[in-house]
């Protein structure tokens, strides 16, 4: 067994323009100061990372893990979410997700898709350059307008959206198996694969592809009453990454897992900082520590109440305390007898 590297911190809703949220040396100083030993980087803001540039330099991308080493830190993976998001954009949605894209391709979806894609590519590059093992991103979606049926959905329009979401992602995918990089979806509300189900309709479409691989974060599992332990005894082998997020789900009468359109203060299911939710870290952290996670627990902060700089500070003791150092020997051993095969076949009367 293998004890989870951490605490390590996504960084992602932490930047701002204010120091020290506004540039990589400083926001590592930040979360070194709190107890962090690894920082998980976003791709869209060139302030921490040039993402082409890491592709395509290794004394760039080398230039980049001297800032963060230099605060004591690893790099721990490289986030591609927002460019994952519109590998596969349903019309509808459009408009709501110009926003992630440079200002040049709002309003035009196939070129905007066409630079998401390369995005993807170059980050499997820069993890290269950077000498990561993983990274990860979001799927897309295709189908989510018809997340509920009804009014009832075409028939076979489930088959060709993950036909055409797999005939996207899968030329992405051999970008990262040749670049050694495991590529890890989140599993997340909004996105075609947002659970179990759906995760294994698009392994079945991209063929078992070696690099199709997970990121763990219970949060989103809570928040669709989803079994987040049993997930991990199905999907062990496929977990590539750990977000280490909290949640809560307090149905009322009135509403439940659809939350009634209001906003996360008042939604039933909401995310909260490490602590102050449902979910049973204790278990999991047992669970991926049983089943050999190598990987890192990355504290991701969202949360309705909480300040986030408190949030930080609280989680990176609590990921501290939840990770298990592994024995290096059975607990019994005392009481071990010896035995050689002879031994053995007298005991049994053989």
């Amino acid at each position: 067994m293998t004890t989870i590297k951490g605490p390590a911190i996504f960084v992602a809703q932490f930047i701002g323009d204010a120091a020290p949220f506004n540039n990589l040396e400083s926001i590592c100083q930040w979360a070194a100061g709190l107890g962090y030993k690894g920082v998980q980087l976003p791709t869209n803001d060139t302030r921490f990372i040039d993402l082409q540039k890491a592709a395509e330099s290794k004394t760039y991308a080398d230039e980049i893990k001297g800032i963060v080493n230099a605060a004591g830190l690893e790099i721990t993976e490289l986030s591609t979410h927002l460019q994952g998001q519109l590998v596969a954009v349903n019309p509808v949605y459009d408009a709501l997700f110009d926003g992630f894209a440079p200002e040049h391709l709002r309003g035009k979806p196939a070129e905007r898709q066409k630079w998401a894609v390369q995005q993807l590519k170059y980050a499997a590059q820069a993890s290269k350059n950077l000498g990561l093992n993983a990274s990860v991103t979001f799927s897309g979606a295709l189908l989510w307008p018809m997340m509920y049926p009804w009014p009832q959905r075409p028939a076979g329009i489930v088959d060709t959206a993950f036909e055409e979401l797999a005939k996207r992602w899968t030329p992405i995918l051999d970008v990262y198996e040749e670049n050694g990089i495991d590529l890890c979806y989140e599993i997340h509300p909004g996105e075609d694969l947002h659970d179990g189900i759906t995760y294994e309709m698009f392994l079945d479409h991209v063929k078992g592809h070696k690099r199709a691989n997970l990121l763990y974060d219970p949060s989103h599992f809570v928040l669709q009453c989803l079994d987040y332990l049993e997930y991990i005894d199905l999907y062990h082998e496929r977990i590539k990454m750990f977000h280490v997020k909290d949640a809560e789900f307090n149905p009322t009468g009135r509403q439940g897992v659809y939350g009634g359109y209001q906003n996360w203060v008042d939604r039933a299911g909401r995310f909260r900082s490490l602590g102050d939710g449902q979910v049973d870290f204790k278990s999991i952290f047992s669970k991926l520590t049983q089943y050999d996670y190598k990987g890192w627990a990355v504290l991701e902060w969202e949360c309705a109440l909480k300040h986030p700089e408190d949030g930080a500070r609280e989680g990176a003791q609590f990921i501290k305390d939840h990770i298990i150092r592994v024995t290096e020997r059975a607990f019994d051993d005392f009481a071990a007898s010896g035995s050689d095969d002879a031994f053995n076949r007298k005991t049994l009367g053989i």
